[in-house]
């Protein structure tokens, strides 16, 4: 047999196509079939007062708010830090 290559072309685009097809559609289902047992988390009403930092935290502060008013080239006193966590 003699395919065209137009043929053969639009063969393989059609079954890309039709394979993204199917993954989208099989993810949408495996996404709503595991989703389906979680629930929302509640949203804390208020939030947990912040303890006062130590003196050795302190200095971490500043330094943290130093290079971060560097950064963005702005004054230390226009930035406010809430809580910092070690990673």
């Amino acid at each position: 047999m003699d395919y065209s290559i137009i043929f053969v072309c639009l063969m393989g685009m059609g079954t890309v196509f039709f394979g993204l097809i199917c993954l989208i559609v099989l993810t949408t289902l495996m996404g709503r079939l595991c989703g389906r047992g979680r629930q929302a988390a509640p949203a804390a009403a208020v939030p947990a007062p912040v303890p006062a930092p130590q003196a050795d935290q302190q200095e971490l502060v500043a330094a943290v708010s130093a290079a971060i008013a560097e950064e963005l080239g702005t004054d230390i006193a226009g930035i406010r830090i809430l809580s910092m966590k070690k990673l």
